[in-house]
């Protein structure tokens, strides 16, 4: 009597967090200086007296950091900036995989697999990124202007805030992030449900049908893709921006922080800025991210091709 082989096991497709932190390095190292002015113009809230100088656009921005601070000002918090991205990037794409699969095998599930793995990943990487964008906001706000005494780097700022403000700080913003959760829920779903309908299409009709979709798409597709996603995604969210980097700000001397919550920010905006004060930094924001989307997921695409090759030849 023959016995049935024990299951296999899933194995851990370690291609994919690979991928997403070699892509992530390489968009962040490009987009980081509109990055940067994107999140200035965010708290240049235009009070008489700030702690930030004041810019009138992103060019504007741009010339003027790197004209009193160099290259150097253009890239403050790039390492945090880069272990971030490398966190975030890294953790979603496994995690995002593994989950699809997960909710594809359970019958009882309401929504569709990808929506709801798509919410499930986005809160869990808020929660394990916070603290590091937390870190990144405030060392890339750091002018002289402020009268605290600057970060002098990465750890300085864990530590400082750590033992200033408590560990519990390094989740202020954490609301408006998880708000923000539908904007990667919008980016991930979008990208790959355009993904297939671009494969339909590019197949229909056609003796390629049933080929692989890596052979079919190239670069061009997936740095299209990869924008259009993001569009559909950051103009509904952009408001929770301007909120969590304003939740982010560094208290004052007294340790007395400017708002108090969410909700204090959204009443203090628009009393006093209106409703083009949640949009502060949006044309940096888009500068930055659309182009940044064309570039990762042409990376991702091309590295998980070699890599999923490599596997095969293992």
């Amino acid at each position: 009597m023959s016995t049935a082989p024990p299951p296999k096991r899933d194995k851990l497709q370690w291609e994919y967090p690979v991928a997403g932190l070699i892509s992530g390095f390489t968009t962040v190292t490009v987009k980081y200086p509109l990055d940067l002015v994107s999140t200035r113009l965010q708290v240049n809230d235009g009070r008489l007296f700030s702690q930030f100088p004041r810019y009138k656009n992103t060019a504007h921005a741009i010339f003027t950091i790197a004209r009193f601070d160099g290259l150097k000002g253009l890239y403050a918090g790039f390492l945090a900036g880069v272990l971030g991205t490398g966190i975030s990037s890294g953790l979603a794409l496994v995690y995002y995989a593994r989950s699809k699969q997960r909710y594809a095998k359970s019958k009882e599930e309401k929504f569709s697999p990808g929506l709801a793995s798509a919410v499930e990943t986005g809160a869990l990487v808020c929660l394990c990124a916070n603290p590091v964008w937390m870190v990144k906001t405030r060392l890339q706000l750091q002018t002289p202007l402020q009268p605290t005494r600057p970060y002098s780097g990465l750890y300085d700022a864990f530590r400082t805030i750590v033992r200033e403000e408590g560990f519990s700080a390094l989740f202020r913003g954490i609301v408006p992030g998880l708000f923000l959760v539908a904007q990667g829920v919008i980016h991930v779903t979008a990208y790959q449900e355009l993904r297939k309908t671009l494969v339909h299409f590019k197949t229909k009709g056609s003796n390629i049908q049933h080929q692989n979709p890596d052979k079919i798409l190239n670069s061009v597709d997936s740095a299209v893709l990869g924008a259009t996603s993001k569009v559909a995604a950051i103009l509904p969210n952009y408001p929770f921006h301007v909120i969590r980097t304003r939740l982010q700000l560094r208290p004052d001397s007294d340790g007395i922080s400017r708002y108090k919550n969410s909700w204090h920010v959204v009443k203090e905006t628009a009393r006093f800025e209106g409703v083009r004060g949640f949009y502060k930094g949006l044309t940096a924001n888009l500068l930055k991210n659309i182009p940044a989307a064309s570039v990762t997921f042409i990376v991702y695409e091309n590295v998980l091709k070699l890599l999923k090759h490599a596997r095969r030849n293992d």
